[in-house]
């Protein structure tokens, strides 16, 4: 079977979303699911760099755009939420199993707002015809309302936003929903000037074992260290490969 990389078209409560499938040359292949950042899209630094390790490891991977985000359709203003963002999730990883390319062997990357979304559906995934083998997550808000410098001001890619989207879009605390990970790793840093590092520390402590906390000395919320990409890169793949080995 030939290393591929598989541009991927699906449907989510009527939006037309669009991913990238990576495929390596093992034959069925156990499956990372990604979701991107709050204003992030499939081109994330991560995602792209997780897109080549872990095919280099014989394991597929899919990143897209959430509704809004990136190419697909919908609204950024509109149509972003975690529960939203969620159901895209869902969606995803429900569409590319139905494609047969892969096994059934499931984890999940989030970065950010992706962290979250991850978080929230997790009890969701659970219940699906899959195989639910575990999460890796950056920079993870467990509750909104800990969430400092929110970005209003706007960029290339949008207008700037009103204080109204954050409060009617985006006040969530998925604390309680993180008791139901397990076989997560979380990454984050203690100088992250976004979301603070105690959502981190929470969400350990409520995660089931296995478990691991990489916290990053001075380390911001773009993981901008070189040192901490390198250990993040090690680390991640490392966890997967567990992850599918049992």
């Amino acid at each position: 079977m030939e290393k591929s990389c598989q541009d991927i078209e699906f449907i989510s409560r009527g939006f037309s979303l669009k991913g990238v499938l990576h495929l390596p040359k093992t034959k069925l292949p156990a499956l990372v699911v990604g979701s991107h950042g709050l204003e992030g899209s499939k081109e994330s630094a991560k995602q792209k760099v997780l897109a080549k390790l872990l095919v280099q490891n014989n394991i597929a991977f899919f990143r897209f755009d959430h509704r809004g985000c990136g190419q697909s359709q919908g609204d950024f203003i509109k149509d972003t939420s975690l529960e939203k963002r969620t159901i895209d999730f869902i969606t995803a990883v429900k569409h590319i199993v139905s494609l047969e390319k892969t096994r059934k062997d499931i984890a999940v990357f989030g970065s950010s707002m992706g962290g979250a979304t991850c978080i929230n559906a997790w009890d969701k995934l659970l219940q699906m015809n899959i195989n639910l083998c575990g999460a890796v997550l950056c920079s993870a808000p467990a509750k909104s309302r800990t969430i400092e410098n929110i970005p209003t001001d706007a960029n290339e890619d949008r207008p700037a936003l009103p204080l109204s989207f954050f409060k009617n879009n985006l006040l969530f605390n998925i604390l309680d929903k993180a008791k139901a990970l397990s076989n997560v790793l979380i990454f984050h840093g203690d100088a992250d000037e976004v979301v603070p590092v105690s959502n981190a520390k929470n969400i350990y402590t409520l995660a089931k074992a296995p478990k691991r906390l990489i916290i990053h000395k001075n380390g911001d919320h773009q993981m901008t260290a070189k040192k901490d990409q390198a250990q993040f890169e090690d680390e991640t793949i490392a966890w997967f490969l567990k992850c599918f080995s049992h």
